[in-house]
C-alpha cells in the first residue's frame, strides 16, 4: 500500500520540483529599473570623500568579475529621478527616442576607473558635480532604465 502511494506521488513531486526549478530563477532576476536604481541612485550621500567611488562601486556590485569603467550616481530622492521620465524628451546617444533630460540640475558623482587600474583591484577617481541628467525610460510605469549622460 505504501509503495503504491509512493508510485503515485513521486512523479507528481518530481514534476513540481522541476517546475519550481524553472520558475524560481526568474523570480529573483533584477529588472532593468531595479538595476538602474542599484547602479545610479544614492539618495543618502553620507560617505562622500575621495574613496566614495571605490566603496560604492564595490558595494553596488559593479566590480564583480570586471571593473565597470564609468558610472554616475545621482544624489536626489528616487521620486525626483523617476520624474525625469516625464520631463524634456531628447534623443539618446544610441539614437533611440526614449531619453529625457531633467528640467533642473541634480547633484551627481562621476566615477572613472583610474588609468592602469585592473580587476580585481578596481580603483576610481571621484568627481562631484551639479548637472542636468539624461535617462532612458521604459515600461509601465514609465521609469528610468539607463543613465545616458549628464550635461
Amino acid at each position: 500500500m505504501a509503495q503504491k502511494r509512493f508510485c503515485i506521488w513521486f512523479p507528481l513531486l518530481v514534476l513540481v520540483l522541476l517546475a519550481l526549478g524553472y520558475v524560481q530563477p526568474s523570480l529573483g532576476k533584477e529588472s532593468r529599473a531595479m538595476k538602474f536604481q542599484r547602479q545610479h541612485v544614492d539618495s543618502n550621500l553620507t560617505n562622500y570623500g575621495r574613496n566614495y567611488c571605490n566603496e560604492m562601486m564595490r558595494r553596488r556590485q559593479m566590480t564583480d568579475g570586471r571593473c565597470k569603467p564609468v558610472n554616475t550616481f545621482v544624489h536626489e530622492p528616487l521620486a525626483d529621478v523617476q520624474d525625469v521620465c516625464l520631463q524634456g524628451n531628447v534623443t539618446c546617444k544610441n539614437g533611440q527616442p526614449n531619453c529625457h533630460q531633467s528640467f533642473s540640475k541634480m547633484s551627481i558623482t562621476d566615477c572613472h576607473l583610474r588609468p592602469g587600474s585592473r580587476y580585481p583591484r578596481c580603483t576610481y577617481e571621484t568627481t562631484q558635480k551639479h548637472k542636468y541628467i539624461i535617462v532612458a525610460c521604459e515600461g509601465d510605469p514609465y521609469v528610468p532604465v539607463h543613465f545616458d549622460d549628464s550635461v
